[in-house]
């Protein structure tokens, strides 16, 4: 696959905003997959001209994210843009583990999941969609409810039987109907894509106005995947404008992994970085498939059972693994498991540290952890870490 611009794909000229395949080169209006199966791209996200970085808050003090429109697909009207002032989170000093962490938990429903709903529910809002549906785990459907009950859109979001009650609560109160799916993981997103309606029309149609739903899905939208990209332009901009030597962050569908390295090479192709920091992904213990793919079964399931304490990322079969594989060898990066009684313990020094946080987020720093100790990671080297979700939803 080729790079944020799908260069492996036809290269003909593309109306603005348009969606392509990276896999077979087709370009659609919209629509949330391609017509061969594989998920799309922005074919032409913009990039900033200027051969210096500006300053990112001259102009719009109080955008957050949205300071970085020149980035981004969507929002080009800022009347358009469905935003709750989110984004700008703190890049604080970690020094109990000779990091840095961006507190992503900060943002307004606590997670970094915001980042993808204000864009993907701006995309909704420029096309006119009345109605979106959304399946998650927790965090996703609450932000996709919220952002779209700002936008005044109609959600349902579609969840496991055993999710956890205050994000049940949490998609209730944004006005967002929570629809339980027994089984498992595939089983919600069956139902979920079950409720689109039929399917969309092909390369040369339109929306189809008359359909059930519109797919406001964080593993599938690519709007989602530019609103996540902006985590790379802030650690930037707050950094001065230079890329630390690397990033650790939970890997489940990758929507904040993948956002970053998107967001990386963009601000190297600008010329605003020299150059981009090597990209580590943390997974759940047992349901590991990309430190399966990469290093076997073993590294995958270190203690033959489910890392069950880090639920927001127990997926076993990431929508864009092959992209997840690609970006980890183009950064010279890595992907490992993280077990329970390490999740355990991190989380416990975290909170003793005054970062209250959700379990699913301390595979990151425990990751962080395991690569000091193997010398994958220097103890000098330059590192960031985002905290996923707040503590607060536990």
């Amino acid at each position: 696959m080729g790079d944020d611009r799908g260069e492996d794909a036809d290269t003909t000229e593309t109306p603005p905003r348009s969606l392509r395949c990276p896999d077979c080169g087709t370009v659609f209006a919209d629509r949330w997959r391609c017509t061969c199966g594989a998920p799309l791209r922005f074919a032409e996200p913009p990039v900033p001209t200027t051969s210096e970085p500006v300053d990112a808050l001259s102009g719009e003090a109080a955008a957050g994210l949205w300071a970085f429109a020149d980035f981004l697909p969507v929002g080009d009207d800022p009347a358009e843009r469905v935003t709750l002032g989110e984004g700008m989170t703190p890049l604080v000093d970690a020094p109990d583990w000779n990091a840095a962490f961006k507190l992503e938990y900060v943002f307004p429903t606590g997670s970094f999941k915001d980042r993808g709903a204000t864009t993907t529910l701006t995309r909704a809002r420029e096309l006119g969609v009345e109605r979106v549906v959304e399946d998650s785990s927790g965090n996703a459907g609450a932000a996709i409810a919220t952002y779209a009950a700002r936008a005044g859109i109609d959600a349902a979001v579609y969840v496991p039987a055993d999710a956890k009650a205050s994000k049940l609560r949490a998609i209730r109160r944004a006005g967002a109907e929570p629809i339980r799916i027994e089984g498992s993981r595939a089983d919600v997103t069956a139902a979920c894509v079950a409720a689109l309606g039929r399917e969309e029309p092909g390369a040369t149609g339109e929306r189809d106005d008359t359909e059930a739903a519109w797919y406001a899905s964080h593993a599938w939208n690519p709007a989602f995947f530019e609103g996540t990209a902006t985590v790379a332009y802030e650690m930037a901009f707050q950094r001065g404008w230079t890329a630390p030597d690397a990033v650790v962050m939970p890997l489940g569908h990758g929507t904040l992994f993948l956002g970053a390295y998107w967001g990386f090479r963009r601000l190297e192709r600008a010329g605003w970085i020299d150059a981009i920091p090597r990209l580590f992904g943390a997974q759940a213990a047992g349901v590991a498939p990309v430190v399966r793919a990469l290093h076997g079964p073993s590294a995958a399931d270190p203690e033959g059972r489910v890392n069950a304490a880090a639920d927001g990322i127990q997926i076993a079969e990431p929508v864009r693994e092959t992209e997840i594989r690609e970006a980890i060898a183009a950064t010279d990066g890595d992907a490992l498991a993280v077990t329970e009684p390490a999740v355990d313990r991190e989380l416990d020094r975290l909170h003793r540290a005054g970062f209250y946080t959700e379990p699913t987020c301390a595979v990151a720093p425990a990751a962080l952890r395991e690569l000091r100790e193997r010398g994958t990671l220097a103890p000098d080297d330059d590192v960031v870490v985002p905290l996923t979700g707040s503590g607060l939803k536990g």
